[in-house]
């Protein structure tokens, strides 16, 4: 039974918790809140007490389910290897079920699974965003702020839409000269409406390496946001959406350059989909052959040493949560950082402490979100380094703010784009040479 179908689904997750408390250690609500409801121990209470029907589902129940980022941090460091994340996904499940989903999420979720209208409304948002927002003069990113309040705050940085998406910048099918491989470029909703610098750089790479990329028009968003928030209706026709679209395309192998896409791509969907025989065969069909795209370059291709140019920069490398703890990857970009020519990596304290970004979490709950962050700035600040790199956009938005608002002249870049950067230094070296 699917944790996203039923409560009853996660009663043996449940049984394993013997109460210890470790998790208080590791949670980053706790850390700032220091209540028992923040913690997994504390939300694993009240699902029992849900089960045992003393107490009911209410608005505020909800609420206190969406304290939680779903870093995983209480996993890894569980004695009894509980799978909270599953707990939460199943109350969160629960609570869209018996309460409804909230106005502004139903909204958006509905305009996810709407692809054409959603494509248009960004379009205009990009030709109208300065209405809302206001630029911050940046000589890294274009980046804004919100002009007035309206709930998040005006502090809060954020990438500036792109003013051509992704998808709209390359034909579906990328070429190459005697390719070695196909492979199918999953963006998501971050890198192709607002890094779309992140996109470049992925195809870049991967035509350094003689490999012939398509990327499917019909592919949409991943669908973690909906699923993630309880909305399970919305994440099943957003993961058969895409299913069918790269199905349809066909690959060797498929990237993902967002901790959270991937995870998508490589456990979510085939969850989601488990009573559905056709769609679950695909799924996992695609989930093997699913890589982020630091893995990809490291175990399939892999890629190529020589040819890096020097790339002078003092780095220091953020853990995404849904990329270290939700894939076990975390040592494959820092490989990829290590063999670049003038890079120097200097770690974090706690380079896999969560940034606090988790999505819509940073909207609903962004004073938490903020005070999580600090922690992260202030982890980059004893470092001092020039350049952040991780592996997740939308971490990378969050660093982004983080830095900013401390007053850093920090840099902060998705780790394939350092790589692009060497390869385009390497070809100029190459160049002045002859």
């Amino acid at each position: 039974m699917s944790v996203y179908d039923s409560l009853d689904s996660i009663t043996e997750e449940l049984r394993k918790c013997m109460k210890c408390g470790n998790c208080m250690a590791v949670c980053p609500i706790y850390k700032e809140t220091r209540q028992e409801v923040g913690v997994a121990r504390g939300k694993i209470s009240l699902v029992e007490f849900l089960l045992a029907g003393q107490i009911e589902m209410t608005e505020g129940m909800a609420e206190r389910f969406s304290l939680c980022t779903t870093c995983m941090a209480c996993n890894t460091s569980c004695p009894c290897e509980v799978r909270f994340d599953k707990i939460i996904l199943a109350a969160r499940a629960e609570s869209v079920r018996k309460k409804g989903l909230h106005a502004v999420k139903k909204i958006a979720f509905t305009a996810l699974k709407m692809q054409r209208v959603f494509d248009f409304g960004m379009k205009a948002g990009s030709i109208f965003q300065g209405v809302a927002l206001k630029h911050i003069p940046n000589k890294h990113s274009r980046m804004a702020r919100m002009r007035v309040d309206i709930g998040i705050g005006t502090e809060k940085v954020f990438p500036m839409l792109a003013g051509k998406a992704l998808r709209s910048e390359f034909p579906e099918v990328i070429k190459v000269k005697k390719p070695k491989m196909r492979v199918a470029f999953f963006t998501g909703c971050m890198i192709n409406y607002f890094y779309t610098d992140i996109g470049r750089a992925v195809v870049e790479v991967l035509a350094e390496h003689d490999i012939e990329v398509v990327i499917p028009k019909d592919q949409g968003c991943c669908g973690i946001p909906a699923s993630i928030n309880g909305d399970v209706v919305s994440a099943r026709i957003l993961a058969k959406r895409n299913l069918r679209a790269f199905e349809k395309v066909g690959a060797d192998a498929l990237v993902v350059a967002c901790s959270s896409c991937g995870t998508a791509w490589k456990h979510v969907f085939g969850e989601l989909l488990e009573n559905d025989p056709e769609f679950k065969t695909l799924a996992d069909k695609w989930a093997a052959k699913s890589y982020d795209i630091s893995e990809f370059l490291i175990y399939q291709v892999p890629f190529k040493k020589e040819g890096l140019g020097r790339v002078a920069r003092k780095v220091t490398y953020h853990d995404p949560c849904h990329l270290n703890r939700g894939q076990g990857i975390n040592q494959e970009p820092r490989e990829i950082l290590k063999s670049i020519p003038g890079v120097e990596l200097i770690e974090m304290k706690d380079p896999g402490r969560c940034c606090g970004m988790a999505g819509s979490f940073s909207l609903v709950h962004q004073n938490l979100s903020i005070q999580i962050s600090d922690h992260k700035t202030a982890d980059i600040a004893q470092t001092h380094t020039d350049t952040v790199a991780t592996g997740c956009p939308a971490c990378r938005l969050q660093l982004q703010s983080g830095v900013e608002n401390a007053g850093f002249d920090e840099e902060v870049l998705h780790t394939i784009q350092i790589l692009a950067e060497s390869y385009r230094v390497g070809k100029e070296e190459l160049k002045r040479s002859r």
